[in-house]
């Protein structure tokens, strides 16, 4: 079989209200898709947009330009800091 239609195999169900479903087949008509095709594509798009509003980091002016300063000019690692280190390397680092 090949991959492609072994990939279109997997299903995917779920109950929703007459008035969802009449919505829902409305709004397909409309882009011209099947309901199946309307909803696949609804429920990519958000899941790409949901995958990259919380996989991307987004600040604030203020926030960029603490942060720039903060990596080209780190502050001295304290005594927490450096125990943390030795642990780490004795634990993970060999050689």
């Amino acid at each position: 079989m090949p991959q492609t239609q072994a990939i279109r195999a997997a299903r995917l169900e779920a109950r929703i209200s007459p008035d969802l479903k009449r919505r829902l087949e409305y709004a397909a008509s409309l882009r011209g898709a099947t309901l199946t095709e309307f909803v696949v594509q609804s429920a990519q798009e958000a899941a790409a947009r949901t995958i990259r509003e919380n996989e991307a980091l987004i600040l604030s002016e203020r926030a960029r330009v603490a942060f720039a300063k903060l990596l080209l000019n780190p502050p001295r690692p304290n005594r927490k800091a450096l125990a943390a280190a030795r642990r780490y390397k004795a634990e993970f680092v060999k050689g």
